[in-house]
């Protein structure tokens, strides 16, 4: 069965930098499942897994447009020290969830400076490009259910 529209999806994947970090793995832990076509991961990836096969092992690199999107200096904010207290030291590299007109976003501090910190909300990979080594571990159809919700059923298994 191929990859497409309403199939439920599970792959093994680790994530690298351009340098060869690895940023994130499913390695040691139970496959990433989902519902294919339903924007549950980054548009690049779902369009590189279409018409893909259970056993298929791939690599692929997907720009930032296709991924978290470019850096947007825009989403760089400094917000008055005094917004954080009682939350210990400050030190960049640490995430919030901060509330914003669009909704909750994460927030992650980039500078602590004497009366502000300042909070970056874009997505850490935003302006990277994303290589992941892929393997297709199952692929079915959904469930009505599954259809319905945009979601796998986790007691439905993974194939």
């Amino acid at each position: 069965m191929q990859i497409a529209a309403d199939k439920v999806v599970h792959i093994h994947y680790t994530l690298k930098t351009d340098e060869g970090t690895v940023v994130d793995s499913s390695e040691g832990n139970d496959p990433l499942g989902y519902v294919h076509g339903n924007g549950n991961i980054i548009p690049g990836l779902e369009k590189a897994l279409d018409g893909r096969s259970q056993g298929e092992k791939f690599q692929v690199s997907i720009p930032p447009e296709e991924g978290y999107g470019p850096r947007d200096d825009g989403l760089l904010q400094a917000v008055p020290k005094s917004a954080f207290e009682g939350l210990g030291e400050l030190k960049p590299g640490m995430q919030f969830q901060a509330q914003t007109d669009q909704g909750p976003r994460l927030v992650t501090i980039a500078a602590v400076a004497t009366d502000s910190v300042t909070v970056d909300g874009n997505h850490p990979l935003a302006g990277q490009t994303l290589n992941f080594d892929i393997e297709v571990t199952a692929v079915r159809d959904a469930s009505k259910a599954e259809l319905e919700e945009g979601a796998i059923d986790p007691a439905n298994g993974a194939g």
